[in-house]
């Protein structure tokens, strides 16, 4: 987070033609994690965009098929080692959401299962935070048939502008 920050600021000093007032982010994967974790932590965004992302990072552990990153992450089990879990959990800051987040996530995920993107829907909806959930129940942990993909853009594009544009 810190490094993502500070990179941002860097290209904004350096990059006049950039408009920091205007600024989003999105990610997949480990990044809609890192956008559940930014969304509670600044509100620099206008708009947010998590695809795939944990929320969670106790439940993850269980529902994931793949055990390996978050015994490596977290060094080793939840039940031996929980201050791993709990350090960079983004759930314990949803209190501090507050930025438009759009929500995409794929039915057949089984690295990050689709009641994470699901548990982040929620709670932008319990908050009141402008938010919209997109489930592709026929996708998994990436987008890939055409008319899908063609959906994503175009409802990533839509968010972007209705929050960034001028």
């Amino acid at each position: 987070y810190e490094d993502l920050m500070l990179g941002l600021d860097a290209a904004l000093a350096k990059f006049t033609w950039l408009d920091g007032n205007r600024a989003a982010a999105l990610g997949a994967s480990y990044g809609g994690y890192m956008i559940n974790w930014i969304n509670g932590h600044t509100d620099r965004f206008k708009a947010l965009i998590c695809h795939d992302g944990n929320l969670d990072e106790r439940m993850a552990y269980f529902d994931t098929e793949e055990l390996w990153f978050p015994e490596w992450e977290h060094a080793g089990v939840p039940w031996e080692k929980p201050d791993g879990y709990l350090k960079h959990n983004p759930i314990d800051f949803v209190k501090n959401w507050k930025t438009p987040t759009l929500v995409i996530h794929g039915g057949l995920d089984f690295r990050v299962v689709d009641t994470q993107g699901m548990s982040t829907f929620t709670a932008l909806q319990r908050k009141g935070v402008p938010s919209r959930f997109i489930h592709f129940p026929d996708e998994n942990h990436w987008v890939l048939k055409p008319h899908n993909s063609k959906l994503w853009h175009d409802e990533v594009l839509a968010w972007l502008d209705k929050y960034t544009k001028r």
